[in-house]
């Protein structure tokens, strides 16, 4: 895979960070409501935020601090604050469909190392789109049965914008960003604005776009993923309990079902791109932030996670 410059501005060794992360032991097995956290508090300080084209490449410098309110953090299920950040990498500006799709949750393969997902784009306000967790079935990578977001059978102090905060103090989207949706007039029928950048460089937009070219014609996007059916292995090799949305594994691809495809996008056009181009839509359904690049995706990590390229 091509090699491309990612430039971050790194305050500790990511690798030595993240093993001295212990791995907490959870041993739960099916969804439970979300506890969302009021989002009534003021970022600690202003948003900072550049996309310019330069050439080939998209740069990208941002703070990571959002414009819009956020829950309150440290809060009782997330233990850290809300800091700046030091974001500054490069997006392909022309991006193109890669040969094999490549899921942000393969990482976690057993002996693969390094962190198990990695981001899947930016907000227009330079807030980081990361939908994967660090949180395993008995703490336990290597298991597989990596813990869903929004499944809620392990609470993760998630505000209502859907996010909360890295040890590193980065304030991250796991879910549909609606202050920043609300920022950019989202209006439920109408096709959505652009809402950033994947990590591949093609544009992310929110449930509602056009059918195709016709652009006469809007639709509300719908994921093709579905949960599986049965029950999942016992223990020791799984975690038990029936497919219920807990997990990351309990859903799988159904082509057909939905508008979108196995990236939760599609080739269309948008009134950013009315020659047309592949897009990215987030969905109510899982996995609402996509979990599959079209393109070939470069790091977004910020300074706690490591920072390659796929291995």
């Amino acid at each position: 895979m091509k090699t491309r410059s990612i430039y971050l501005i790194l305050i500790f060794s990511a690798g030595a960070l993240f093993a001295q992360r212990q791995m907490r032991k959870h041993t739960a097995n099916s969804i439970k409501p979300i506890r969302l956290v009021k989002a009534d508090e003021q970022p600690p300080t202003d948003s900072e935020h550049r996309f310019h084209v330069d050439r080939n490449d998209l740069k990208v410098t941002a703070n990571g601090i959002p414009e819009h309110n956020v829950g309150a953090f440290p809060n009782r299920r997330n233990p850290h604050a809300i800091e700046e950040q030091n974001y500054s990498f490069e997006l392909p500006a022309n991006p193109k469909q890669a040969s094999d799709p490549f899921s942000l949750h393969e990482n976690q393969s057993a002996g693969r190392g390094g962190p198990p997902n990695m981001p899947f784009g930016i907000g227009l306000n330079g807030v980081i789109m990361d939908p994967g967790t660090a949180e395993f079935w008995n703490g336990d990578r290597r298991s597989g049965w990596n813990y869903e977001a929004l499944g809620g059978a392990v609470q993760l102090g998630i505000d209502e914008n859907h996010a909360h905060v890295q040890p590193n103090g980065a304030y991250h989207y796991h879910g549909m960003p609606t202050g920043l949706l609300d920022e950019l007039n989202f209006k439920k029928g109408k096709h959505s604005p652009q809402i950033g950048w994947a990590a591949d460089g093609f544009p992310v937009y929110a449930l509602f776009g056009y059918d195709g070219k016709d652009t006469s014609k809007v639709i509300k996007h719908t994921s093709s993923y579905r949960l599986k059916e049965g029950g999942r292995p016992e223990a020791p090799k799984g975690p038990g309990g029936e497919y219920d949305g807990a997990f990351v594994q309990d859903y799988e691809y159904v082509e057909g079902a939905g508008t979108l495809d196995e990236c939760n996008g599609a080739w269309t056009v948008t009134p950013e791109y009315p020659r047309g181009t592949y897009a990215y839509f987030l969905t109510e359904e899982w996995p609402v932030i996509p979990r599959i690049f079209k393109g070939e995706a470069v790091q977004l990590r910020s300074p706690v996670h490591s920072h390659g390229r796929r291995p």
